[in-house]
């Protein structure tokens, strides 16, 4: 998987170190603690969300292998472009949380 990019929601990986996948539901999450910022946002695969404190948060650099690559149409994939761009300037310290 290429680094840059960011994969569909729906889709399924399995992380660095992990024994069960899990599936995309959402991106560029803040934890409060800490104001970090998260790629991902994810379930337990195959039981989907459970409670919302069973949710994890993960880097792209933490994806070890894709099962599965969900649908994306082209709004999808502008979503993602627009995704990536915006990700780029906070993390380089040109968009305030």
């Amino acid at each position: 998987m290429n680094q840059e990019e960011y994969l569909p929601v729906g889709s399924v990986v399995l992380l660095k170190e992990a024994e069960r996948p899990v599936v995309v539901i959402g991106y560029s999450v803040i934890e409060e603690n800490s104001q970090e910022v998260w790629d991902y946002l994810g379930c337990a695969y195959p039981v989907g969300v459970l409670s919302s404190d069973k949710n994890l948060l993960f880097q792209k650099n933490q994806i070890e292998k894709v099962y599965y690559r969900g649908y994306c149409d082209q709004e999808c994939q502008q979503f993602l472009d627009l995704l990536k761009q915006d990700m780029e300037k906070v993390r380089h310290g040109r968009i305030e949380l």
